[in-house]
């Protein structure tokens, strides 16, 4: 079987240089192995015979699901080395190489999708009605002199010819699936989304009438939890995110997905451990039981979602594996200060690069400087803080980078006066913090692990203002449910006034059973 298999990598390889000259990633220099540890039991059957493509067909639709591109690829290039003549396998490379959710297509795929595609057509007198129709419907997506300003017009086309396969083939759950990614890949992928909108409500249907059918299905509920996070019903995702993360059980990003889930339905604890899983994964990678699909993000989300639900040991833990993994200490610096640590954001002393990353960096210095009692310095991070926000042209991901930075420089000076026995003035300067912060746009995670109504409500406590303080924190807990905080802020506020509720007791109470922490204002 091996001596066949290289004999079939040797053969392609000749035929594959003489054909045309692409150029392909260097991991595409090694043969892909199989992974049956890492993978679910995901099975569509294919017309060869040949049992090696087939496991690797599967492993490639897998990992397309988990968005391991580059890996999905190699799988379906190994499937078309097992089987030359088998069309869907050439289909599946070339599929591969497309756009997907995360990302359009580059000019270096195009012409790996074009020449797969083409290789796919040209044996398509042997597959099967299924999978010629596939092909076909692929054809249109690529175009052999492509320009990356009229794509649309391909994706719009092959939106179309899926819709016709879909309808042809109700009950294959994948040609769905893909249908259904067509229509996302229409709509732009960050931002806030209408349940109003004909084409989401279009999408969401189409996605739901897979997972009525299979609730485990990786594909589709993996689109169904980005389609429905940025709405005012991400619950609609739950059922199918509950299973999610096992489905590939290797993938780190399909161990991670659910987590988008439970940040937005603000189930802290659940979306602490959908990415302690998908970080378990990362690591397995290493020793070749698992793939890493941005283990960065992984981590990013298993800090957040532990500050926003009190689990400082995993969120700490999570911003020092980021800080070795990508060399940026501002995601530490801000875990620390959220749990008060500060005389440890004094020993980090490697500075990030990036202007707002280095922003947050020196807002957390600052911070622990007042923290510490050198307010000189503590009061020349504010200033430097404030000279930024007006002069800023950066972004950090999707956001103008003044907004960050105006939302900690607010937070500093706000704390800055209330050291110095100035509370009016502390809660004049959270206010700004707070207009900086709602300017921020929707994304996954946050770009900072804190509101600053932690610091408004706290301050409104301390002036007696009672039903001001009220407000904040329920304007919190609407933007982030369930976060310790939030539950913390509006008990205390409740208990002021002379009130209660037992909803917020209780919440406060489970909260309590996963943080580890003692909460003695709402500021850290």
């Amino acid at each position: 079987m091996i001596r066949i298999f290289l004999a079939f990598i040797s053969t392609f390889l000749i035929s594959f240089s003489l054909a045309q000259e692409i150029d392909y990633p260097d991991s595409f220099d090694d043969r892909m192995q199989l992974f049956p540890d890492a993978m679910g039991d995901f099975h569509w059957e294919i017309s060869s015979d040949n049992e090696l493509a087939q496991a690797y067909f599967n492993q490639g639709f897998q990992l397309m699901y988990s968005f391991a591109k580059d890996d999905a690829a190699r799988s379906f290039q190994a499937s078309h080395l097992a089987d030359p003549d088998c069309a869907v396998c050439w289909w599946g490379e070339a599929w591969a190489w497309g756009s997907y959710l995360n990302g359009a297509m580059t000019t270096a795929q195009t012409p790996r999708a074009y020449f797969t595609l083409q290789q796919a057509l040209a044996r398509i007198d042997s597959a099967t009605e299924k999978e010629a129709d596939m092909i076909r419907a692929l054809a249109v997506r690529y175009v052999e002199d492509f320009d990356p300003q009229t794509r649309r017009e391909q994706d719009e086309a092959y939106a179309a010819a899926m819709a016709a396969v879909a309808a042809k083939y109700p009950d294959d759950l994948d040609l769905v699936t893909l249908y259904g990614d067509a229509l996302f890949l229409l709509e732009e992928r960050r931002g806030y989304r209408s349940l109003e909108d004909p084409n989401v409500i279009r999408l969401h249907n189409v996605l739901l009438s897979v997972l009525e059918k299979d609730i485990r299905h990786p594909g589709a509920c993996h689109l169904l939890v980005h389609a429905t996070e940025s709405t005012p019903t991400p619950e609609l995702a739950a059922p199918c995110a509950r299973y999610l993360g096992n489905t590939i059980p290797g993938a780190s990003h399909i161990n991670h997905m659910p987590s988008h889930t439970w940040n937005e339905m603000g189930l802290w604890h659940d979306a602490v451990r959908s990415n302690t899983i998908a970080w378990h994964s990362d690591q397995r990678a290493a020793i070749g039981k698992g793939f890493a699909i941005y283990p960065t993000h992984n981590l990013t989300m298993l800090y957040y979602a532990a500050s926003m639900g009190g689990e400082s040991a995993a969120a700490i833990q999570a911003a020092k594996d980021l800080a070795k993994l990508n060399r940026n200490t501002a995601m530490l610096s801000l875990a620390l200060v959220r749990f008060g640590r500060f005389d440890e954001v004094l020993e980090v002393t490697d500075k990030p690069n990036g202007e707002i990353n280095l922003s947050m960096y020196d807002f957390s210095q600052g911070y622990a400087a007042l923290k510490t009692g050198d307010m000189e310095q503590a009061k020349a991070a504010s200033d430097s803080l404030w000279e930024l926000t007006e002069t800023t042209t950066s972004r950090f991901r999707f956001h103008d980078g003044k907004d960050i930075v105006g939302t900690m420089a607010g937070i500093l000076e706000g704390e800055i006066a209330w050291t110095e026995g100035n509370l009016e003035a502390a809660a004049d300067a959270f206010r700004r913090a707070t207009d900086y912060y709602d300017n921020l746009n929707y994304d996954e995670p946050e770009p900072l692990p804190f509101s600053p109504r932690h610091w408004l409500g706290a301050v409104y406590m301390e002036l007696g203002a009672y039903d001001n303080a009220l407000a904040q924190y329920r304007q919190d807990l609407e933007e982030h449910p369930h976060n310790i905080w939030g539950l913390w802020g509006v008990q205390r506020a409740l208990n002021s006034l002379g009130d209660a509720d037992s909803v917020i007791d209780q919440d406060l109470y489970e909260a309590f059973s996963y943080a580890d922490i003692w909460i003695p204002n709402t500021k850290h």
